[in-house]
């Protein structure tokens, strides 16, 4: 057993639901989801495995607190759960179908959301 760990800095970018019209018009969400996916691909390359070969598939995403809150209450907040947008499936769905050309294999994992000091993704692939 192996296991692969990928952190892709900035913060982390839900998939927005997309139609047709999307490939000619260029709406900021599927954008900026196009740009993270881009960016995501160039950190990883070719370290992800055949989704055949993926025991386990985990991520924690990590969201810097806003700027304007106060400094303790930044502070407090790092470490402690999200709860906020973006949602937590429409995050794992952007990781899954930009890493994977068919990601149907990859069918256990662990998904978080947190207040962190920089905002990154952390992913945690088990072979």
């Amino acid at each position: 057993m192996a296991i692969i760990k990928i952190i892709i800095p900035g913060p982390p970018v839900s998939k927005p639901r997309m139609t047709q019209r999307d490939r000619w018009k260029q709406r900021p969400c599927v954008m900026r989801y196009r740009n993270w996916c881009d960016h995501a691909r160039e950190i990883v390359g070719k370290q992800i495995p055949p989704t055949g070969d993926i025991l386990e598939l985990n991520w924690v995403a990590y969201f810097a607190p806003p700027k304007s809150w106060s400094k303790n209450k930044r502070l407090a907040t790092v470490g402690q759960l999200h709860r906020q947008k973006p949602d937590r499936d429409n995050i794992d769905k952007a990781v899954l179908d930009c890493l994977f050309k068919e990601d149907s294999g990859v069918a256990v994992g662990r998904i978080e959301k947190r207040w962190g000091n920089s905002p990154r993704l952390e992913i945690e692939i088990v072979t």
